[in-house]
């Protein structure tokens, strides 16, 4: 299956990072390249570090960008991307691109085991390296798993269906997507069944951002790009559920607050100064004409921040 992905908010994205032919930038998930190669198009004397750590990524976007000598591709997390554009004379860049989460492709390609609508090995890494969601739901404690799935599944569920999984592996190891589709089911109340939806989304969420780190290398890019961009450089955040959404918009607010001093002080002591600036006041969602030609869209927030 060749690696595919429909880049949302595009236009819009392109547009905030306001790029300059001799700019320098980073596509810190390059996935299918599309993002990649609307970049490398606007640069005559710049040039772009795409980043993506899955190796079909890679491969894809090296094939794509093959005529673009801007372009070098490397394979890491973007919370590497310091480490990585030190060792390609990028000591600055003009602006970064984060569209956090998991493609199409790795949605759909049954044997990468993202979803609850193939049968698949339970995998879910997306650099195919460390431990599987295979191993987790096999060897983490009731707690550990309930505690997983509440903190990032956000599921109200989450005991029932540990406890469920516990039941089911003591009869034989989950091995399978739909094995674990169908525990969940099992294991949450009639009534969470009859809603729409499938009631193992959450827990498939949770552990793949569990076996991928995501929050953790998502605060941890999100520092990485920031001390990469030159003033006046850019970094725009795509993000696709509530969790990681929290997380860039409240360090974004972070590096544009001033001022922390008690409103009683007469002058400021704590000498704090704005670092950025937002380009959008509130995250930028995808029009109705995109949510009709990719209802996947619907729940991207595209948030900008200037670098002062």
């Amino acid at each position: 299956m060749e690696f595919s992905h429909r880049p949302v908010l595009f236009h819009e994205t392109i547009e905030s990072l306001n790029i300059r032919p001799e700019g320098f930038y980073i596509d810190g998930t390059a996935g299918g390249g599309g993002h990649s190669q609307a970049i490398a198009e606007k640069l005559t004397t710049g040039r772009l570090l795409a980043i993506d750590q899955d190796p079909d990524a890679v491969l894809t976007v090296k094939k794509r960008l093959k005529d673009y000598p801007c372009v070098t591709v490397v394979q890491c997390n973007f919370a590497q991307m310091q480490e990585a554009a030190a060792a390609h004379s990028m000591p600055q860049v003009d602006g970064v691109l984060l569209d956090i989460g998991v493609s199409s492709y790795q949605f759909d390609n049954p044997e990468r085991g993202f979803s609850y609508r193939y049968d698949a090995p339970l995998d879910m890494r997306m650099s195919r390296k460390g431990v599987s969601a295979r191993d987790l739901v096999n060897s983490l404690s009731e707690k550990e798993l309930s505690d997983i799935i509440y903190r990032y599944g956000e599921d109200k569920n989450s005991r029932s269906i540990a406890r469920g999984i516990v039941r089911a592996r003591k009869k034989s190891p989950i091995e399978t997507t739909l094995q674990l589709a169908d525990i969940v089911k099992e294991s949450v109340p009639a009534a969470v069944r009859r809603k729409k939806g499938h009631p193992a989304r959450k827990t498939f969420q949770a552990l793949r951002i569990q076996v991928n780190g995501e929050l953790d290398r998502l605060s941890e890019g999100l520092d990485a790009a920031f001390s990469l961009l030159k003033p006046s450089g850019r970094l725009a955040v795509i993000t696709f559920h509530s969790l990681e959404d929290r997380i860039v918009k409240h360090r974004m607010a972070d590096w544009c607050q001033g001022c922390i001093c008690p409103p009683d002080f007469p002058v400021c002591v704590c000498g704090r100064k704005p670092r950025a600036k937002l380009l959008f006041r509130h995250g930028v969602q995808p029009s109705p004409e995109e949510l009709e030609q990719n209802p996947r869209s619907r729940s991207a927030r595209l948030r900008v921040c200037i670098k002062l």
